[in-house]
């Protein structure tokens, strides 16, 4: 039913800042729907192995049916060259930071129950609960995560209402699985439910920020320049796809029903690629 009214309120004309800004909404709303899912009744670990797979089929295929097609049309090899290996570049900088951040915090370890916290009431317990301090190091990464996201949202919607369209559809999936691991990091971290919600929310409200920056500061830019950024924001989705969804999705042993997830997301976005 989204769906259809997604497609139904696609314009011809490259969109506005405002309705960009509404389609970034679904996948913020999506995000927040994860964490309260996972707060309330966390899934099991091959039920979130297949929303990955599912997801890096559907990004793959929104890289290879529209984004790539397009870079190529263009056929400006020097900008590809320079946006593909700056975004690649970018993506294995703040992926090695947030590792080194979140290893630095893990080393040391700050306890959010105070000695003879087993005897504590319940209401003590959930007074240090609320007073355990944030994972900075992973919150950072996945806010980096996010903001990233929103910005190749605007890039897609820059290139194109249908781009965008897609490219929506597709985040919207992988912003349900980070929603989900990140109550379920913060949870583990002693973080209450009220207050993992409210930091999901939080950065949820990246991905619309970096959606309006990307379609205003991209909306009317040259083929170069779009070439170029078309191509970083290539290099960025393979790198979620590669280093980051499958890697997770395969903590799980593979099954045949987990590796067709993969293909099924693949194949239904080649087909609605073709139908939009």
């Amino acid at each position: 039913m989204l769906l259809a009214f997604l497609l139904a309120v696609t314009p011809d004309a490259p969109p506005s800042w405002s309705q960009v800004l509404l389609y970034s909404l679904v996948p913020a709303a999506i995000m927040v729907v994860g964490a309260v899912v996972a707060v309330l009744r966390p899934p099991g670990a091959a039920i979130r192995s297949a929303i990955l797979h599912f997801a890096a089929g559907v990004v793959f295929s929104v890289v290879a049916v529209e984004l790539l097609p397009d870079i190529v049309a263009r056929h400006r090899p020097l900008e590809v060259g320079l946006g593909f290996g700056a975004g690649v570049g970018l993506m294995l900088a703040l992926r090695s930071w947030t590792r080194k951040a979140a290893e630095k915090e893990k080393a040391t370890p700050l306890p959010y129950f105070a000695p003879g916290t087993m005897w504590a009431s319940q209401t003590e317990k959930a007074a240090d609960q609320r007073r355990a301090p944030l994972p900075m190091g992973l919150l950072t990464g996945v806010a980096i995560d996010i903001l990233i996201d929103g910005l190749l949202l605007g890039i897609g919607f820059a290139a194109g209402a249908e781009e965008g369209l897609l490219l929506a559809i597709a985040l919207t999936i992988e912003v349900l699985s980070l929603g989900l691991a990140t109550a379920v990091e913060l949870q583990q971290e002693g973080q209450p439910k009220a207050r993992t919600v409210g930091v999901v929310a939080a950065l949820s409200g990246l991905l619309v920020v970096g959606a309006g920056v990307g379609i205003t500061v991209l909306q009317g830019a040259s083929d170069n320049v779009m070439e170029l950024v078309l191509s970083f924001g290539l290099a960025a989705l393979l790198f979620l796809v590669t280093e980051e969804l499958l890697t997770e999705a395969h903590e799980e042993p593979e099954s045949p029903w987990l590796t067709s997830a993969f293909f099924l997301g693949f194949l239904v976005f080649l087909l609605l690629g073709m139908l939009v």
